[in-house]
C-alpha cells in the first residue's frame, strides 16, 4: 500500500509539473503562443521574451510553486519519506520539461512533449524543503544570469547551488542528506533538457542576456556608427 501511495504521489507531481504556466500566462496577457517565440520553451525566460518582465516573473513564481507544492504534499501524506519527498519535485521538473498537456507531432511524425528547461521548478523544490533557500539560490543564479549572460548556465547553476547548500546543511545536521541528492538528480535532468543550449555554448552561439548582452549590443551599435561615419567622410 505504501508503494502504491508513493507511486500515486509521484504521478500527481508529474501532472502538477506539466501545467504549462508560461503558455497560459502569455496566452492570457498577449494572445501569443509562447511555443512560437524564440526558444519555444514555456518557462519564465521565454515568457519574458514573449510578454515582458511581469509575465516572466509570474511564470517563474507559478513554476516554482508547482514543485514546492509537491514537496509539501508528500510531507503531509507520507511524512518522513525523504526519498519520495525528493523524487516528487524531480517529477515536477520532468513534467515541466516534458508536459503531457503539450504533446504534439514533430516534423518527423513522432510525438514529442514540449515544456521548459526546469530552472524554476528546480528552485521550487529547494524552496519546499527549506524556504530560506530561495534567498540564497535565486540571487546566486541571478548573478550568473546577469554577469555571465547565459540563461542556460544560470538554470544549471540553480541545481548546483541547491546541492551545495543542502550538502552543507546535512553536514551540520540541519537537514537529511537526501535533500543534497535532490540537487544532483535535478542537475542531470536539467543538463538533459539543455543539451541544445550546451552545444551552442560550446560553439559560442548561445543567446546572451543581462549585462553582457547590453555590452555586446553597445559594441555592435558603436561599430555600425563608426562604419557609417567612415563611409560618409569618404
Amino acid at each position: 500500500m505504501t508503494v502504491l501511495l508513493s507511486a500515486l504521489l509521484l504521478l500527481i507531481s508529474y501532472l502538477l509539473g506539466s501545467i504549462p504556466s508560461g503558455l497560459l500566462i502569455v496566452k492570457f496577457t498577449t494572445g501569443k503562443d509562447i511555443r512560437q517565440v524564440e526558444s519555444g520553451r514555456t518557462g519564465g525566460t521565454n515568457a519574458m521574451r514573449a510578454a515582458g518582465f511581469w509575465a516572466g516573473l509570474a511564470t517563474a513564481i507559478f513554476d516554482m510553486l508547482k514543485a514546492a507544492v509537491c514537496v509539501w504534499m508528500v510531507r503531509a501524506v507520507q511524512p518522513g519519506m525523504h526519498l519520495v519527498e525528493i523524487l516528487a519535485p524531480v517529477m515536477a521538473i520532468i513534467g515541466h520539461n516534458y508536459s503531457i498537456f503539450l504533446t504534439e507531432r514533430g516534423e518527423n511524425g513522432r510525438l514529442r512533449l514540449r515544456g521548459g528547461a526546469g530552472g524554476a521548478p528546480c528552485v521550487g523544490g529547494s524552496f519546499g524543503f527549506w524556504p530560506p533557500s530561495l534567498l540564497i539560490i535565486v540571487p546566486l543564479a541571478g548573478a550568473i544570469l546577469y554577469f555571465v549572460g547565459y540563461a542556460s548556465l544560470a538554470t544549471m547553476s540553480a541545481a548546483l547551488f541547491s546541492t551545495l547548500l543542502f550538502a552543507y546543511r546535512a553536514w551540520v545536521g540541519a537537514s537529511p542528506w537526501e535533500y543534497a541528492l535532490y540537487g544532483l538528480i535535478a542537475e542531470l535532468v536539467l543538463i538533459w533538457a539543455l543539451r541544445p543550449n550546451i552545444r551552442r555554448l560550446l560553439n559560442g552561439t548561445e543567446r546572451l542576456v543581462g549585462l553582457r548582452a547590453r555590452r555586446k549590443k553597445a559594441r555592435e551599435e558603436n561599430s555600425n556608427y563608426s562604419s557609417s561615419s567612415s563611409s560618409s567622410s569618404s
